[in-house]
């Protein structure tokens, strides 16, 4: 297999991989990756109407869970650490003197809600989505609550996505009583949302942890200037310029501040600061900065999650048990052999991720050419569009007589199917069941 070569190679293509509005100022949302908030994509009101005489008879989704606490404790006790010591001795900036307070308050409040854990901002935002799916499909629950058909509702069994299953099913409950009972229980299906760590997920476990190219991508695309660079502007913004010099490992230093900053977002109801303005962790990572450390986030779970290289579909191809399912209950529907009005499915950004690239959803349809690093100006892959907190991808299921249409929402916006895939007509969202089987090569 051959290695990439040196890290001064990619020098060359340092500006294509830095976003183009990346100059200081209020932080942007692509710098936060797949830690940004969720946010619907399109308004409520200017859906496509399904033709006429077609009626809702089914949905089905899968969401990643709402924004969440940091998973561990290590970021902050890293910089805290440095910070404790830089204040005996003197080292701190201005700025800096109050890093270490607001460090410890965010970290106390992720201790609070439980590190890996909903926040009060990823329970709300699963119950908006909830609620907004409901007011798009009124007559669709409304025969759900007359007919008696059930609701199914399944996560990958981790505390986030259970707990996310709950807020969504639970705000569609208080929008209409009648569905409750409705409402089964959450159940856990690991080989279909946690896949990554499941049977099917061997081979890729087996790249992640084994593939030289892998670490030799990534590593390149670290290990550039830039990124020292923009290390020891997050630390002199901390630290003064002698604590700084003294400090080894300053890119994972750095790396530990970005991690707080773009976990603060999903933390803001949590935040004491009375005018909902969050953590204000941008006051120790530039906007320029953050863009930095957001795009080596972003090409770490491009390689390792989504599209990938050209010529491998290792990162994606597990993602073909969820993308079957979909299809599975559609055609369920279709035949008369299901008594579901919906199915709920509550997961990870591990899933969300793969299954965006398997289903060539946009920004998931270019891989890299081996050789040709991933960067911003050459791909249009983004964390924060991909697989935001509290993504998810929507099937709506229309009937009239014997014809079924499908409508997919991603991240709430209508979305065309994959290059090869014919809508009922020229820029309509509704697609025939029957062609995209065909289009899918189902059958």
């Amino acid at each position: 297999m051959r290695r990439l070569t040196p890290v001064l190679a990619l020098g060359a293509l340092l500006l294509a991989a830095l976003p183009a509005h990346a100059a200081d100022g209020p932080a942007h949302r692509e710098s936060y990756g797949t830690k940004a908030p969720y946010e619907p994509e399109q308004s409520g009101h200017t859906y496509q109407r399904p033709p006429a005489g077609f009626e809702p008879v089914f949905t089905e989704n899968v969401s990643r869970h709402g924004s969440r606490a940091a998973t561990d404790g290590a970021d902050g006790d890293l910089v805290l650490g440095l910070w404790d010591q830089a204040r005996e001795e003197g080292q701190l900036t201005g700025r800096g003197e109050e890093f270490g307070p607001t460090v410890r308050a965010l970290t106390a409040a992720m201790e609070k809600v439980g590190y890996g854990n909903l926040s009060g901002r990823g329970r709300q935002e699963m119950r908006d989505t909830a609620t907004r799916m409901e007011q798009r499909l009124p007559t669709l629950f409304e025969d759900i609550a007359g007919q008696g058909e059930k609701i199914d509702v399944v996560s990958s069994g981790q505390g986030r996505a259970v707990d996310s299953a709950s807020e969504y099913t639970g705000a569609l409950a208080a929008a209409d009583p009648a569905l409750k009972p409705l409402i089964g229980a959450t159940r856990t299906d690991k080989d279909l949302l946690y896949f990554h760590k499941a049977a099917g997920g061997a081979a890729y476990r087996d790249y992640i942890a084994h593939d030289q190219r892998l670490k030799d991508t990534l590593n390149a695309i670290t290990d550039q200037p830039r990124t020292h660079e923009a290390a020891r502007s997050v630390l002199r913004r901390i630290f003064k310029d002698a604590f700084v010099d003294r400090i080894t490992g300053q890119v994972g230093v750095a790396q530990a501040v970005y991690d707080l900053y773009a976990i603060a977002p999903a933390m803001i109801e949590e935040s004491p600061d009375p005018d909902g303005r969050g953590w204000g962790m941008d006051r120790y990572v530039s906007r320029s900065d953050a863009a930095w450390f957001g795009y080596l986030s972003d090409a770490e779970d491009f390689y390792e999650k989504g599209p990938g290289f050209s010529d491998s579909d290792i990162t994606y191809r597990m993602a073909d048990v969820l993308l079957d399912d979909f299809f599975r209950q559609a055609e369920a529907k279709r035949a008369g052999t299901s008594d579901l009005g919906a199915e709920l499915r509550f997961t990870h950004a591990e899933e969300i991720i793969p299954l965006a690239a398997l289903m060539g959803l946009p920004g998931s349809t270019e891989p890299a050419t081996p050789g040709e690093p991933y960067t911003y100006g050459g791909n249009p892959w983004r964390g924060a569009a991909v697989a935001p907190l509290g993504a998810n991808i929507q099937w709506d299921v229309f009937r009239k007589d014997d014809r079924y249409l499908v409508r997919m929402l991603y991240n709430e916006q209508e979305t065309a199917f994959r290059t090869g895939c014919r809508p009922i007509a020229e820029g309509s969202a509704f697609y025939d069941l029957d062609e995209l089987e065909r289009c899918f090569g189902r059958g």
